[in-house]
């Protein structure tokens, strides 16, 4: 019996911010995968590891969370004054489903190192020592981000003192922007309140404030659904129970933010949109046993991604919690004390997180100019990756 033989395709795996993911240039993909559609997805589920009945990645190169089962797929920029496009698929880990509906802000940091490095930046733009300004266009949310990344001796530089909490070892900082980071086909706001009453079934109404930023985000209080804000992961991802309360509350957030049309739709819309409960300062130990104290935080924020709480904090929520925070009102900005907010720190399971974000006021609707925040970004492994042939 004949059996097809496996392929190698070029491919780095890089640590960006509390992420981790296989990036790909667009030139080196098998020739069928270099268009979106099935056989790009079959590719990046094998790669991955997925689906997964055991959950567990052994297969592949997924790390069986929500953080560890990314791909990125990067190309010669389609829009001007950019260096890079930047398409982000999101890898489910038990079905054969990528996601392709929203961005990873943390995977962000990476891109930028990643561009530089695999020669999409041109050589005049980037300094012998000092700062490379990468110019990313997000393609699948079609929005600019900025990166910062630090060069020395003409390369890019990935050590450094910089600490972010959810990953154990420093790094050097790139600082990301991400402009005008509200969708540019809908308010910011799509029901047009900064807090609205949201009817789940089984749960009854809760105060939720949805906030299309960085990407698609439902704030619930944690009081309201019997939470401090103060909980770890094991607490959530432990109980089924609890688990299907958040996806029933997501969907319903789905339908009301125009996401989808009805309930059952958000089976096939994992990535997006996302849930969060945010909290009043309170102290707590972080899950690699770092004290918090109440006045290192300005709130407390836990968030959901893929039916599952995040260790630390997607990248793109925390876009959403920065952008939130800077308008009086809102769920995010009342936990954090009101008023107006350029910066706010909020704590999360592996620590705490500063970010930032410019909003303003115009003709009664609100806009996001830019959210700030810091990230690392390191290279684990380069070469190829092998897969079956198909």
């Amino acid at each position: 019996m004949m059996h097809k033989p496996q392929i190698k395709v070029p491919a780095t795996y890089m640590r960006g911010g509390t992420s981790k993911g296989v990036f790909f240039r667009l030139q080196d993909l098998p020739e069928a995968a270099q268009v979106p559609g099935k056989a790009r997805d079959e590719l990046l589920l094998r790669v991955i590891g997925s689906p997964d009945p055991y959950q567990k990645h052994t297969d592949g190169m997924g790390g069986a969370t929500s953080s560890t089962s990314k791909t990125v797929i990067l190309a010669a920029p389609t829009q001007p004054d950019h260096d890079v496009d930047y398409l982000f698929g999101q890898v489910s880990i038990d079905k054969p489903f990528v996601d392709w509906s929203g961005n990873c802000g943390n995977l962000s940091a990476a891109v930028g190192a990643f561009a530089i490095s695999g020669g999409f930046v041109s050589a005049d733009r980037i300094p012998e020592n000092g700062v490379c300004t990468v110019r990313i266009w997000q393609a699948n949310i079609r929005k600019t981000i900025i990166a910062h990344v630090p060069i020395t001796n003409g390369e890019v530089q990935e050590t450094g003192d910089f600490e972010l909490d959810g990953v154990a070892f420093p790094a050097a900082e790139i600082k990301v922007e991400f402009m005008d980071p509200a969708d540019g086909e809908g308010a910011m706001f799509p029901t047009g309140n900064l807090v609205d009453d949201l009817d789940v079934p089984g749960l009854g109404t809760l105060q939720a404030t949805m906030i299309n930023a960085g990407i698609p985000t439902i704030f619930l209080n944690a009081g309201a659904i019997g939470f401090k804000g103060t909980e770890l992961q094991e607490v959530i991802n432990g109980d089924p129970n609890v688990l299907a309360m958040f996806e029933t509350i997501r969907a319903a957030g789905a339908v009301k933010m125009g996401l989808i049309q009805n309930a059952e739709e958000a089976a096939n819309r994992q990535h997006t949109p996302k849930v969060a409960f945010v909290g009043d300062p309170a102290g707590y130990t972080s899950s690699s046993g770092k004290k918090i104290a109440m006045e290192d935080v300005d709130l407390l924020v836990r968030a959901l991604s893929m039916g599952k709480l995040h260790h630390a904090m997607m990248g793109t929520a925390a876009v959403a919690i920065a952008t939130a925070a800077a308008i009086p009102g809102t769920l995010v900005n009342l936990a954090a004390g009101g008023g107006n907010r350029t910066e706010v720190t909020f704590g999360h399971p592996s620590g705490t997180l500063k970010v930032g974000a410019e909003a303003v006021e115009q003709d009664g609707e609100w806009t996001a100019k830019k959210a700030i925040m810091s990230r690392s970004a390191r290279v684990l492994m380069e070469g190829w990756v092998r897969v079956p042939e198909h």
